[in-house]
């Protein structure tokens, strides 16, 4: 790749561009697998599993699988919480050369529907809690496979379910996990051929359109995203000792920021995975608590904002807990990042999409960051800024434009939509939706999504710039601001606030606080005090939810 701009800023051991193995994705287990066997590859509720345990559970499912009838190219949904049973799933899938679906726990039998449909599953690996509509479900769709677990069949203390136990029946396609697996005494990996063009795992994404669409992974894109998020972070993780090196993984791994930062990044780091099925603040505190250190926490920012200001944030000393503390899936607000780097904790903030294998730009760990940038774009990726209309003219530094990106990040585009592809990848440039400015270093700076920009009498308003006001409010915990039907100016500001615990405060309070930090056509005209926001499952607020409830009141 020809030398960039922005090359000149990366830390002083991350390469300008990789030579990626062509291996197929589940190889990068082997690292840690051969050379740590006996290190713990999880930890679950304190109950350890060794690299080597896992891989001789993989190969059993793996073997398991296969010999009832999942081959290469089927897609099986992999839908379970962080657990090692999800670990396991994942590898033995990949080891068949089928397709890794990821699905959401709190998917809707109606989403599961469509995934399922669309995608032609058969298989489907999922846990005892959701089985009221997976049992009507799996009949509707046709489902040939269905393996069933229990959550807590790998913490030690639990009994382990069985078949019974989870009435399964066995006639027609249901099967226990832990009995799958002790079923099989063939340990020996299959001999399928492999190409790393290979699909490897497909996403769902909500996308502009609200539908979900599949964005297709190969093995290629798996690994060169693992490849490039270890050397981004190397700066710090290389001088600890790999016996040392833990990772807080809260991020569910159905969705491809934890799927990569936290396991894969895991696997090709000879790394501990703390894994956390859900996120509850209080036990996650207690989790921290009890590791002295933690190498890496890749997170977003309700997560962060939640950690940090907890009453037992200051007793905890996480700045000597928290070895590098990553941010992606949405913007930090100045404020939090202030926060961080004030405690004394080494900090990243991100970008990517699933249609990116979660990954695209960052800033660097050791070098210079500018406040507000989500950094530069990573290794062998080539990012541009180009006119919001026209989707092609390169925008001069300063000036607003759409972030389009190209490398071995990008997807083959989304499964079984050639439509949705044909508009979102155009001669292999994919057109994020997200627009930016860059300044003279090349560093990059999200002003807000094409869909969120809220046009106001005339003028585009970013509603970024009024969450960066909101946040800096003493009493507000969080806060999102999204454009409401008007019928004046077309579209107004809304703002919806979630308090610090114990404060109160009223709309006039808030208005006036933006009053004196944002030109008047910015300021927000409404504001709804709420207990909470809608969230993704990684955590990030849902502006589109917040809209259209807004749109179905003016019907």
């Amino acid at each position: 790749m020809e030398s960039k701009p922005w090359h000149a800023h990366y830390d002083y051991n991350v390469p300008t561009a990789i030579r990626y193995p062509r291996i197929p994705a589940q190889s990068m287990f082997q690292l840690p697998a051969g050379s740590f066997p006996d290190r713990p590859c999880v930890n679950f509720y304190g109950t350890e599993l060794s690299f080597w345990q896992i891989r001789e559970q993989m190969l059993r499912l793996t073997n398991a699988l296969g010999r009832l009838g999942v081959t290469k190219g089927d897609r099986v949904g992999i839908h379970l919480p962080n657990c090692p049973q999800f670990v396991i799933s994942y590898l033995a899938t990949l080891s068949l050369g089928a397709i890794v679906t990821n699905l959401n726990p709190l998917y809707t039998a109606g989403e599961l529907k469509h995934i399922m449909e669309i995608t032609g599953m058969e298989t489907l690996i999922t846990f005892d809690m959701v089985l009221g509509h997976i049992r009507p479900l799996a009949r509707e769709v046709g489902l040939k496979r269905i393996v069933v677990t229990r959550v807590t069949d790998y913490i030690t203390g639990f009994p382990v379910s069985t078949a019974k136990d989870l009435d399964l029946n066995k006639d027609e396609g249901w099967h226990h996990f832990s009995e799958l697996i002790e079923s099989t005494t063939e340990t020996r990996l299959p001999r399928i051929p492999f190409s790393p063009a290979d699909a490897a795992m497909i996403q769902f994404t909500g996308g502009t359109t609200g539908v979900p669409k599949g964005a297709l992974l190969t093995h290629a894109n798996i690994v060169a995203a693992t490849f490039q998020a270890s050397l981004w972070g190397s700066p710090t993780i290389s001088v600890i000792p790999v016996e040392q090196r833990k990772v807080l993984s809260v991020l569910p791994y159905f969705h491809v920021y934890g799927n990569i930062v936290a396991m894969n990044w895991s696997f090709f780091n000879c790394a501990t995975q703390i894994l956390v099925p859900r996120f509850d603040i209080e036990e996650l505190m207690g989790i921290i608590a009890r590791f002295d250190s933690i190498t890496f926490f890749p997170a977003v920012p309700t997560l962060i904002t939640a950690v940090i200001n907890h009453p037992r944030a200051f007793e905890l000393n996480l700045a000597k807990r928290l070895g590098l503390l990553n941010s992606g899936a949405a913007p930090m607000a100045t404020e939090l990042i202030e926060k961080v780097q004030d405690m004394g904790i080494f900090f990243s903030e991100g970008y990517g999409l699933s249609e990116s294998t979660s990954l695209g730009i960052a800033n660097p760990i050791l070098g210079m960051k500018k406040n507000g940038s989500i950094g530069i774009p990573f290794p062998d990726n080539d990012v541009r800024l180009v006119d919001i209309e026209n989707g092609t003219t390169e925008v001069k530094p300063g000036e607003p434009g759409e972030i389009i990106m190209r490398g071995p990040l990008i997807m083959q585009g989304y499964w079984n939509n050639p439509a949705e592809t044909a508009g979102q990848l155009t001669d292999g440039w994919l057109h994020t939706g997200d627009i930016a400015v860059a300044d003279e270093d090349g560093y990059i700076f999200i002003v807000d999504r094409k869909k969120d920009m809220i046009i106001a009498g005339g003028f585009n308003i970013y509603p970024r710039e009024i969450d960066e006001v909101l946040f800096q409010h003493p009493k507000v915990a969080e806060a999102v601001s999204v454009g409401v039907p008007d019928e004046y100016r077309g579209e107004t500001v809304k703002a919806f606030i979630v308090l610090k615990p114990g404060e109160t405060a009223t709309e006039q309070e808030i208005v006036e606080f933006c009053k004196t930090r944002l030109t008047a056509y910015k300021v927000p005209k409404h504001v709804e005090f709420r207990d909470s926001l809608p969230k993704s499952a990684v955590g990030k607020i849902l502006r589109k939810i917040l809209r259209e409830e807004e749109a179905q009141k003016k019907k």
